[in-house]
């Protein structure tokens, strides 16, 4: 029996926000060639170098990152049956606060309404206005209770613009705890475009999506850990993307650093006691599969236990290079670390490939 697979990481800019990218001559933006030459999605500032070619800036953009028919022309050749779509980066955080609301409201309500549309297919992790107010993202989140197929908030590592540490997010999460959306933290910034070094143009976009996609996660991760965030908020639920970063590896060393950290025992009668990140991670933290091996995957299982692991494709990127080439490697890739991960182990494969995100999400992946 082939097992029922979900894609919990996957993306899409539905009608509105490709209008809105269109409308905007500054990162982010879709800078339009003369044909035959497709438009370029231009979404960091590397992205924009003047030095290069538009049509070597940013990456190619075609149907497949706004086309709910191509997202299920997809799911249909990889044999996914139910996919949680969510607003790809940089989400809105570069509208003013004026703005951001009504964009959000707009766009979730299209999430939730092109979900609806495919019964038992799709279902949507909203987006949240993050330039805008704390109090403006609370009443969104709170809206999203009446949108039956939301089933969590994508968010970027900057929060409100001073990162995931920031005590203005606390009013944040503590109505994404109330509601129980689960969060599903992404990164979109990286890391400064010099660690990279002199010669990182030549390497196109690996070591920034590498790496440095990565270590932003883990260091967000990491710094709402080190806040307390888990320890005010102990019924958060949050979804950490491409396994984690390399949070699973340097868990224990971050734990060790702040067991001797001076500063932390100094000013430890002044605070709560802190969960430890072991527990947090095995009570509060899902991770996704994305990792394309199995070394990666069986780190996540370590970290968070195999009931907390969720198959992901980051869909529509990194696409095959090759013309008319229907099953993405990076696809085949993460099915492949999964199956080889626990061999003859169907259990564990059917729960990381589909059980677990219908369990957590509750999920209706029967066929309407």
């Amino acid at each position: 029996m082939v097992p029922t697979t979900v894609d919990i990481h996957t993306h899409i800019y539905p009608p509105s926000y490709i209008s809105l990218l269109r409308s905007r001559t500054t990162v982010p933006y879709i800078l339009d060639l003369p044909s035959p030459s497709p438009p370029r999605l231009i979404i960091l500032p590397s992205d924009a170098n003047p030095s290069l070619a538009p049509s070597h800036r940013g990456r190619p953009i075609d149907a497949s990152y706004s086309s709910i028919a191509h997202k299920i022309s997809f799911m249909k050749t990889h044999r996914i049956s139910t996919s949680v779509i969510s607003l790809a980066n940089p989400w809105l955080d570069f509208l003013p606060p004026s703005e951001a609301p009504e964009v959000a409201r707009t766009v979730n309500n299209e999430l939730d309404a092109i979900s609806k549309a495919h019964p038992g297919k799709l279902y949507a992790f909203a987006t949240l206005p993050l330039s805008a107010s704390p109090d403006a993202v609370v009443a969104e989140i709170q809206r999203l209770r009446t949108l039956s197929r939301i089933r969590g908030i994508i968010l970027g590592t900057t929060g409100l613009g001073s990162g995931l540490d920031d005590p203005a997010l606390s009013p944040v999460w503590s109505a994404l705890e109330e509601s129980q959306l689960l969060v599903f933290l992404h990164p979109h910034y990286g890391l400064p475009a010099e660690v990279f070094g002199p010669r990182a143009q030549e390497y196109g976009h690996v070591l920034p999506l590498s790496l440095g996609f990565p270590m932003e996660t883990t260091i967000a991760f990491v710094r709402m850990w080190v806040s307390g965030v888990f320890d005010r908020y102990t019924k958060l639920r949050v979804l950490v993307a491409h396994a984690g970063g390399a949070v699973p590896f340097l868990a224990g060393r971050v734990e060790s650093c702040v067991s001797h950290e001076r500063h932390f025992r100094d000013e430890k009668e002044n605070e709560q006691e802190r969960r430890g990140i072991w527990e947090v991670l095995r009570h509060n933290v899902w991770l996704d599969a994305v990792t394309y091996s199995e070394v990666g995957l069986k780190a996540a299982v370590e970290a968070v236990g195999i009931e907390r692991v969720l198959f992901g494709t980051d869909h529509p990127f990194f696409p095959p290079l090759e013309e008319g080439q229907k099953e993405w490697l990076s696809v085949k890739s993460n099915v492949a670390a999964v199956q080889g991960s626990f061999r003859d182990d169907d259990e564990a494969i059917e729960a990381v490939l589909g059980r677990n995100a219908i369990d957590l999400l509750d999920l209706d992946v029967s066929t309407k």
